[in-house]
């Protein structure tokens, strides 16, 4: 993912270099896009067409610039740091001191975590709809499927991160061909029955709000943020901040075009009682598409699409995860050093294999993890705190002032109160 260390430039030659794209900024691209796209896509379309026509169609005029500006303030952080080799555990150490730093690699791991708990739970369901309805095989045990699945996934993990890059390559791509097939099927079972009506201002403001927390988790890809700014910084030096700007605006075009155009395809298809009923089953949309549709060909590419979209994410938020561990590990258990490296990589791996297979064996309601945990933490690490450095930290001074900071902030306060809202609704 990272280039090789660069020869030094000029001041100049970096400038210009920044200034054209290039392959390595198509890959970062693709990166970027393959880490947002994985379970959050296969169950927002429930979440969010709930809710109705009009605040769906509020919240696919905000994602993006929520998306852009949250991820390139977030990268700024890391970009600005002048150790070259920080990441956002380390930068953030440098600029609010050990606590903090303690701190947030604690909220990281929260903000991962429960992702690869999802991903435990989405690929156990989804596969069990494919052998029931797909294939008429006989339901294996939960704990049996739960516990190939997760030590199938795990072991790419295990391989090594250039066997895992190498896989989610070429899954990401052929997601993408396939997906938008499956979206051209969808459209003649399109209908506007039941999304027409403009709901009250205060069911408008609540259905808006419940829908935030998904809406962030299934466009966050922060888990690849710090070493995509680590990489540019290495590769275009001061000439970072920009290069990240240009294809992290790339990136959140895309994922607006490719996620929401999903959304919308299977909110018209499927209509509130299909929503309903794909929610209750907690499975994937399309796995319900495919049980509830009659078109053969979707019956076999809506479960491979969740199978391959749902491994895709799970092998970089895995990295994210076993890195926040690890940090939290070193930095709040083993002060003293007691661990060696390898001995907390092989602890971090049973803990994530183990606790991942339980959350498939015991599913819980995958959209209630999101709405209660995963989204909230995710927009208090993505969306707060690199605002909060802006305004406080020298070297982040240059990108103060801006109307898109006051933006990213509120948006952020909205989804992390959106948890306050579901403890008491």
């Amino acid at each position: 993912m990272s280039s090789p260390d660069q020869p030094a430039q000029t001041a100049q030659e970096t400038a210009t270099a920044a200034a054209r794209w290039n392959r390595f900024d198509s890959g970062w691209t693709i990166s970027l896009f393959g880490t947002a796209v994985g379970a959050g896509i296969l169950f927002l379309p429930m979440n969010a067409g709930l809710g109705g026509f009009w605040p769906l169609l509020v919240a696919t005029l905000l994602i993006g610039p929520m998306t852009y500006f949250s991820h390139r303030g977030l990268s700024r952080m890391v970009v600005a740091s002048p150790n070259p080799d920080q990441d956002i555990t380390g930068v953030v150490r440098d600029y609010f001191g050990e606590n903090a730093g303690r701190l947030v690699t604690v909220l990281y791991f929260l903000a991962i975590y429960p992702i690869v708990l999802i991903y435990g739970v989405g690929i156990t369901n989804t596969v069990d709809s494919l052998m029931v309805n797909q294939l008429g095989m006989e339901p294996w045990p939960r704990w049996l499927l739960a516990a190939v699945l997760v030590l199938a996934m795990s072991v790419v993990m295990l391989a090594g991160q250039r066997v895992m890059l190498v896989v989610t390559q070429w899954i990401v791509y052929p997601l993408i061909v396939v997906l938008f097939a499956v979206t051209l099927l969808l459209i003649p079972s399109w209908s506007f029955d039941g999304f027409g009506a403009f709901p009250a201002i205060g069911d408008f403001s609540m259905a808006l709000w419940l829908m935030l927390p998904v809406l962030i988790f299934s466009f966050n890809h922060s888990p690849a943020i710090s070493q995509f700014s680590v990489a540019l910084r290495s590769r275009y030096g001061h000439a970072a901040a920009d290069k990240a700007s240009s294809i992290l605006r790339v990136t959140a075009v895309m994922l607006v075009l490719f996620t929401m155009g999903f959304v919308w395809w299977c909110v018209l298809a499927l209509g509130p009682d299909g929503l309903q009923a794909a929610k209750d089953a907690n499975i994937p949309v399309l796995s319900h598409l495919a049980n509830e549709m009659g078109i053969p060909l979707i019956a076999w590419l809506g479960p491979a699409v969740a199978i391959t979209a749902i491994a895709s994410s799970f092998f970089g938020h895995w990295l994210g995860a076993a890195e926040g561990a690890a940090g939290v590990v070193t930095t709040m258990v083993d002060r003293g050093g007691r661990f060696t490296e390898r001995g907390v990589r092989i602890g971090v791996s049973v803990f994530l294999i183990v606790t991942t297979w339980l959350a498939g064996v015991l599913n819980p309601s995958i959209l209630s993890l999101i709405e209660s945990l995963a989204g909230p933490v995710i927009a208090a690490v993505l969306y707060l705190m690199p605002m909060y450095a802006i305004h406080k930290v020298p070297a982040l001074e240059r990108f103060r002032g801006a109307a898109s900071n006051v933006f990213v902030v509120v948006a952020g306060i909205v989804a992390v109160g959106g948890i306050l809202l579901s403890f008491f609704s």
